[in-house]
């Protein structure tokens, strides 16, 4: 197996030149965005009902920017998001999330939908796309070389036999060493793990900008997958269902379990 420095991929190519204002860079001793972003998170909940003000579409194209800023494995970004306008796919959609009120009210109908079959093409996109050009060496190795050995598995999952063997070898020799991806399962929960990441975003973005979101696991997925025309491949992590806040539409007070039930400092 391939060694690889991953030390490139904590760049980021969005950054600009406002992010070095030291009036408006965070760091430990100067937090200006964190009453803002608190207040954005702790005002975030699951809203099941909606008024019938329309969210804009610059404010959602900028809610789903948002979202694909989320942090994702090797920048390969296997997600996508089906905004369902059309009446007659709305209404098809919202039968499909078993007519949830948080369906049925909302401005906009969203299905966050992760890729198991984008990561080769992204991996290439990524070199032809890169920020810097030309291309270190080291990143064309990994996104051609360790990349492809990461994800292939081969005809009846031949070639995950030979990665499998090959790494409980470099682990009794060297250490550690990242599992590649070994079954379709394996591929499967990569995706959905970094488009739910992306999916937090946008509900966050969302709250930012006003509206609220409920994220939806109820649904029927073979059927809302028949309507969307999607493949094998795609995988609807969850519904989201936006729009502006109801009166109404939070049903039950928020709480949580105390945190030392969940953090354990080992």
């Amino acid at each position: 197996m391939p060694e690889a420095d991953y030390s490139f991929l904590s760049m980021d190519p969005t950054m600009n030149s406002n992010t070095g204002n030291k009036d408006s860079l965070a760091t430990p001793s100067h937090t200006p965005q964190l009453q803002a972003f608190c207040e954005v998170v702790e005002s975030r909940r699951s809203v099941r009902r909606f008024t019938d003000a329309p969210i804009p579409d610059d404010v959602l194209a900028d809610c789903l920017r948002l979202a694909m800023l989320a942090p994702n494995s090797s920048n390969l970004q296997p997600w996508e998001f089906y905004v369902i306008d059309d009446a007659g796919k709305r209404k098809r959609a919202v039968k499909n999330c078993m007519n949830q009120n948080a369906a049925k009210t909302s401005a906009r109908l969203i299905a966050v939908v992760a890729r198991t079959d984008v990561w080769h093409d992204h991996a290439k996109q990524i070199l032809r796309e890169y920020p810097d050009m030309p291309v270190p060496k080291k990143v064309k190795d990994y996104y051609n070389k360790v990349v492809a050995l990461d994800f292939l598995r081969g005809p009846a999952n031949v070639v995950s036999v030979a990665k499998w063997s090959a790494i409980q070898v470099v682990r009794r020799i060297k250490g550690p060493i990242k599992s590649p991806y070994y079954t379709f399962e394996d591929t499967k929960n990569w995706a959905t793990n970094n488009t739910a990441l992306a999916a937090g975003n946008l509900m966050l973005a969302l709250r930012a900008h006003g509206f609220d979101s409920c994220p939806m696991g109820g649904f029927d997925e073979p059927a809302m997958k028949r309507l969307l025309k999607l493949s094998d491949n795609h995988h609807i992590v969850m519904m989201i269902g936006a729009g502006e806040r109801a009166d109404n539409g939070v049903y039950n007070t928020q709480f949580r379990f105390e945190q030392d039930q969940f953090v354990h400092y080992v």
